[in-house]
């Protein structure tokens, strides 16, 4: 898995966690943006995060997996994005992960013919 992959998934276990209230999930998802994410399942999974809204944990894992599937991955594992027990260490890596993808730069799209750099 690449560092960036690696750093998105962690943000999203960040936000599947017990450890954050719901209210607090919806604002951490409101720091991020669809752009921060080049994996194609973790830009779903982080839409359908965003999309359910504060709700509690365990109706978040309830709910996942169908709206996943319904959106083209009928393969998805919600354990993939579950965290281990949550250790402070843990629980700080999820962060860090979560706030390196806010702080990244929007990706450019491609230039049109004639532009520069």
């Amino acid at each position: 898995m690449k560092i960036h992959e690696h750093a998105e998934r962690d943000a999203l276990r960040l936000l599947c966690s017990d450890l954050i209230a719901p209210d607090t999930r919806q604002r951490l998802a409101g720091l991020l943006n669809e752009r921060a994410f080049q994996s194609e399942l973790n830009k779903v999974v982080y839409e359908e995060i965003a999309g359910i809204g504060p709700v509690s944990p365990r109706r978040l894992r309830e709910l996942l997996p169908g709206r996943v599937t319904l959106r083209g991955f009928p393969d998805f594992e919600l354990k993939e994005f579950l965290a281990q027990n949550g250790t402070e260490d843990d629980i700080d890596k999820l962060f860090e992960s979560l706030l390196d993808l806010t702080e990244e730069p929007e990706t450019q799209g491609p230039k049109a013919l004639g532009q520069s750099a």
